[in-house]
């Protein structure tokens, strides 16, 4: 699969992910192939964009936990839009915990890898979005790290709430992939703000504003260049929420839609974190990377060789260094044997192989 901006789609392209209404009713399957009329209709939405097929690409199996996940996503995005404008505008907070205890109830529990679906983002729902999926994130990895009922419920509380401070920016800024150096002070200084009114909302509130100030402080003095890190491993050893916070936040950014770019995937994702391990804490790391399908048997993948591969069987100890079978030559490799420390994976594949796929619908061919 791969993403499309809204005004690029075309006739006959297939759904990869199916499309809700705030109800959490469908308003369009997965594997839907779409019309002129569904593409007007989906720019009406005003969707970035959406995740479509290959020519050939058969739609991925869904479990029905994983139909209801979508379903469940769909509905509480709105309830978290509520809760943070009511915050913003009233200081008042009705249904956190109700958002809260949801997610944990869906995703805090998990005992087996899900596969994490980017939904498809408007401009106008782009921060909620963004917000729900790095609480689902918060919740599946303090599941996974076995992490204490309390230091769960702060951690997740902290990611419904943590970007509430961009609700008074201008949507222009929210939604750019690249920031300018005022632009990020910005940002950076309305987010800030926003945990004040976090303070005065919760009775717990000094801990959760605690826990999303030192992971927007973390953060910011990063990208800056700035970065401490013997002062953020002395001041977050406290509060481990902050650590997952960081992580959670990340990956989300990073393989969501965007207006001005592709989103990444999660491959490239997950070596980001990792190339970066003075930030973000490897055992934070390891418990979201084994927590969902990344590079599990049947994926598709680029190597560093510019050679295409399958991933035959996942490696349980570590993810990028799976067993494959080669294209070029059908050759098998098991990435985690020292024989092959100079082959490397660096990007989920678009397409199976080198093979041109012949569109009927048009006589065209497709493919790489």
């Amino acid at each position: 699969m791969h993403f499309v901006k809204t005004e690029e789609l075309k006739s006959g392209m297939r759904l990869a992910s199916a499309i809700y209404d705030k109800q959490g009713e469908i308003l369009y399957q997965r594997d839907s192939k779409l019309t002129s009329q569904e593409i007007m209709n989906i720019q009406n939405l005003g969707l970035i964009g959406i995740f479509v097929l290959e020519s050939a690409e058969p739609a991925p199996p869904m479990t029905q936990e994983e139909v209801e996940s979508e379903r469940f996503q769909a509905m509480t995005v709105f309830s978290i839009q509520e809760e943070l404008e009511s915050i913003v505008k009233n200081t008042k907070a009705q249904k956190t915990d109700n958002i809260v205890s949801g997610i944990i109830k869906q995703y805090g529990h998990l005992e087996n890898k899900i596969t994490f679906y980017q939904s498809p983002r408007s401009k106008e729902d782009y921060i909620f979005k963004h917000i729900l999926n790095t609480a689902i994130l918060c919740a599946i990895i303090t599941n996974r790290m076995n992490l204490k009922v309390e230091e769960r419920l702060e951690t997740v509380t902290a990611a419904v709430v943590h970007d509430v401070g961009k609700l008074e920016l201008e949507a222009h800024i929210i939604n750019k992939s690249e920031l300018s150096e005022s632009e990020a002070g910005l940002v950076h200084f309305k987010v800030v703000e926003g945990f004040e009114m976090i303070k005065q909302v919760y009775s717990n509130g000094s801990v959760i504003r605690r826990i999303c100030e030192q992971a927007e402080n973390a953060l910011y003095s990063f990208r800056q260049g700035e970065f401490d890190r013997k002062q953020f491993e002395k001041s977050t050893q406290k509060y481990i929420g902050t650590r997952v916070l960081i992580v959670a936040e990340v990956f989300d950014t990073m393989t969501a839609m965007k207006a001005e770019k592709a989103p990444e995937s999660g491959v490239k994702a997950i070596k980001y974190l990792r190339d970066h391990s003075d930030i973000f804490d490897s055992r934070v790391v390891d418990a979201l990377s084994d927590s969902l399908n990344i590079l599990s048997a049947g994926v598709s993948v680029e190597l560093n060789t510019g050679d295409k591969a399958l991933v035959i069987t996942e490696n349980e100890r570590n993810i990028l260094r799976p067993m494959i079978l080669c294209f070029k030559d059908n050759t098998m490799m098991d990435l985690s044997n020292r024989e092959f420390d100079d082959i490397e994976i660096i990007d989920i594949a678009k397409t199976m192989d080198n093979r041109h796929f012949m569109d009927r619908g048009n006589g065209t061919k497709t493919g790489e």
